[in-house]
């Protein structure tokens, strides 16, 4: 099914949901510029769930939990696009996962419909395929493996994501983000980071490139060596410009327990993370 539509509707806000968050805050300053620069943009609206803390943040701060179905509606009026940070970032027990990056996303995508929201940026994660092996190349056209609860709970982002373009015509960059770190912080990185400028670029370039449908990228720097392919890079227009080779001494010796799944996979200390036995 095709859909002819534009990128935004025209002036409504930009939605950072997980403002509160490491990325969202790295995003911030960024994205209040783009609202200023973009007249399809009135103003930058943050969520999160807990107090953004410090004065320092840019923008319009709407408190809301995204398992709350009628209170995300409410966030989502008025906006014509958002940069979806928000949920649980580590892999953890079912329950808490299913009600931040389930329920959560489910209630996102049918308050863009409702609302008329016409453009999502959705932090997938690498975890979605974290079970593939160290070295092999791999890219969005893969097969899926994810590595726990929370690499799941993104691979059924994605999937959302497709049913609401696919039935409804809410575009989607779903961004399989590596590490994203002020610098490379152990060996794996050395393949998987994703420096704090590349990541803004990216963000940026999801949020305004056209007619993406619903694209699916890797997000990582230009690493020598890294796992993940540039699949979808140039229809968004994302050249990253950082790369983890100046740590490679101070780093290389930073590993997982050789033979472990963390040392073997692609995933790293996520698969170091459970079971989760009640009993």
């Amino acid at each position: 099914m095709q859909h002819n539509h534009t990128t935004t509707s025209k002036g409504g806000d930009l939605l950072l949901t997980g403002a509160a968050g490491n990325l969202g805050r790295v995003l911030n300053g960024p994205l209040a510029a783009l609202c200023g620069d973009d007249e399809r943009y009135a103003a930058l609206r943050l969520s999160d769930r807990v107090e953004l803390g410090g004065g320092s943040l840019q923008g319009v701060y709407r408190p809301c939990d995204l398992a709350d179905a009628a209170a995300v509606i409410e966030l989502l009026r008025g906006v014509s696009a958002v940069v979806h940070m928000g949920g649980i970032s580590m892999e953890g027990p079912f329950e808490p996962i299913c009600d931040a990056n389930i329920r959560g996303v489910v209630n996102l995508y049918e308050a863009c419909r409702l609302n008329g929201c016409r453009r999502v940026v959705f932090a997938s994660s690498n975890h979605v395929t974290g079970c593939y092996p160290r070295y092999q190349h791999i890219g969005p056209s893969d097969p899926f493996r994810p590595d726990g609860y929370y690499g799941a709970s993104k691979l059924f982002g994605e999937g959302l994501a497709s049913m609401y373009f696919d039935r409804y015509g809410v575009e989607t960059v779903c961004l399989r983000l590596g590490s994203v770190t002020r610098e490379p912080e152990d060996a794996r990185a050395l393949a998987t980071w994703l420096s704090h400028s590349d990541f803004i670029a990216l963000v940026k370039a999801a949020l305004t490139a056209s007619d993406v449908g619903c694209l699916t990228v890797y997000g990582v720097s230009n690493n020598e060596g890294r796992w993940w392919n540039s699949e979808g890079w140039a229809r968004i227009g994302y050249q990253p410009q950082d790369f983890s080779l100046p740590w490679v001494e101070q780093i290389s010796a930073k590993r997982f327990e050789p033979g472990s799944a963390m040392e073997r996979l692609q995933g790293g200390s996520f698969l170091g993370i459970g079971p989760f036995d009640p009993r």
